[in-house]
């Protein structure tokens, strides 16, 4: 069993793809994305971020995202610790 008594999971997700172009954030194929993982916390999913992001350096349309998940389950949390 996990101990999150200590700290708090902030789940965050890392994928990526190939864009159509530079200008926006359009996918050219959503079934060829990139799903990397899901990650207990910004730190471990940045480094997650960061290895795939450098792997595909050469191609310009490749991008890598970080979504807080944790926002998208309890955006009432996340609006309280913004306030304080």
């Amino acid at each position: 069993m996990n101990d999150t008594s200590n700290s708090k999971q902030l789940l965050h997700l890392v994928f990526g793809g190939e864009l159509k172009s530079l200008d926006s954030v359009e996918f050219k194929d959503l079934d060829k994305l990139d799903i990397v993982g899901v990650f207990p916390n910004y730190a471990t999913a940045y480094a997650a971020w960061k290895g795939q992001a450098q792997k595909t350096v050469d191609n310009a349309l490749m991008r890598y995202f970080i979504v807080h998940m944790h926002r998208l389950l309890d955006p009432a949390s996340d609006a309280t610790r913004q306030t304080s």
